[in-house]
């Protein structure tokens, strides 16, 4: 594993748990909401995330 890609795996993991750790109630509130969604619907977000997460990561280049 390359190590940028290492780091970025880290800053994930402190991004993710920060939010745990700070906001656990509202943590708590979006997993429920997130049920709530249709998978189709949850595809369609983890689809636009991974577009933007891409076309950052190819503005920073």
């Amino acid at each position: 594993m390359p190590h940028e890609l290492s780091i970025a795996l880290c800053l994930v993991l402190v991004l993710e748990g920060l939010m745990l750790f700070a906001a656990p109630r509202h943590w708590q509130s979006m997993v429920r909401q997130a049920l709530e969604l249709s998978p189709r619907t949850l595809r369609v977000f983890g689809a636009v995330a991974v577009i933007a997460g891409l076309a950052v990561l190819q503005l920073m280049r």
